[in-house]
């Protein structure tokens, strides 16, 4: 789906990201280490390269994995980067829009987005999409550059010794201009450091979710979806949000040097 279009996700759309991960036509691996591999490739749509993870945890149950990247809960325990999450509204059981803001390593901007996420669980392999919306009472924040994600995936799959293989596909605009060393560092580091992160929030999930509203999951059931129901006449650019675009193709941080950056990262 193209960016700013808002409508249920159709199975084309859930096969357009089976189909990025399994073609590897034009991908480059950047990255080989155990059971993680990523590629990178470029993109018409942005001058940031896409940029795709496919990685197997043989002591993860799938259905934990695809709980986990669903449980807006729990992330605020296992994503460090996320500053704030909130939930805008839903089209139908299977397709809402959400605020999502995360840190960045300093000297960089933070970001933000306004996501809408589909998913669809079909057995043995489950997706969830995302693709940046606009919404009018989400305009651009103080502070942060409002990013676009054309298309961020997950494909949990099963595997047939036990475990789960996990396939992700991010094609996203950090918008701005920056350094060209941070590709680099997608790849050979905040990449790894991703499914690492995941592995460990897997590991852990059954025994927090116990404790933490364990029977509250309306990615599975949706009668206990709450959010109030998007009107598509919100779901426009405004004013605000043209002149922030302006604004944010203007913020240049491509002289910021990496010693500064790699500085503001936890080794976590």
């Amino acid at each position: 789906m193209d960016v700013g279009i808002v409508r249920v996700a159709e199975d084309c759309d859930f096969e357009k990201l089976k189909s990025l991960l399994e073609n590897h036509s034009g991908w480059k691996l950047d990255y080989h280490k155990a059971q993680t591999k990523v590629w990178t490739k470029s993109s018409t749509d942005t001058n940031f390269k896409m940029i795709k993870i496919k990685t197997i945890f043989s002591d993860v149950d799938p259905q934990i994995m695809y709980d986990v990247l669903h449980d807006p809960d729990y992330r605020k325990v296992w994503d460090d980067h996320m500053i704030e999450s909130r939930d805008i509204g839903c089209l139908n059981p299977n397709n809402d829009i959400g605020y999502y803001a995360l840190s960045c390593p300093p000297p960089l901007r933070n970001r933000d987005f306004v996501l809408q996420r589909s998913w669809l669980d079909v057995g043995n392999e489950q997706y969830i999409l995302n693709h940046s919306v606009y919404h009018n009472k989400f305009p651009p924040r103080k502070n942060f550059v409002r990013a676009k994600s054309h298309l961020t995936g997950f494909l949990v799959r099963v595997c047939p010794d036990g475990g789960c293989e996990l396939g992700y596909v991010s094609q996203t605009d950090p918008q701005g201009k920056l350094p060209s060393w941070l590709v680099n560092r997608v790849t050979q580091i905040f990449a790894p450091k991703m499914v690492k992160r995941l592995h460990k929030a897997s590991l852990g999930y059954k025994s927090w979710k116990l404790s933490h509203n364990p029977d509250w999951k309306p990615w599975h059931f949706p009668e206990q979806m709450t959010a109030p129901r998007i009107s598509v006449s919100e779901c426009v650019q405004s004013e605000e949000e043209k002149k922030s675009k302006q604004y944010s193709s203007g913020i240049d941080e491509s002289h910021i040097k990496e010693m500064k950056v790699m500085d503001g990262m936890d080794d976590s």
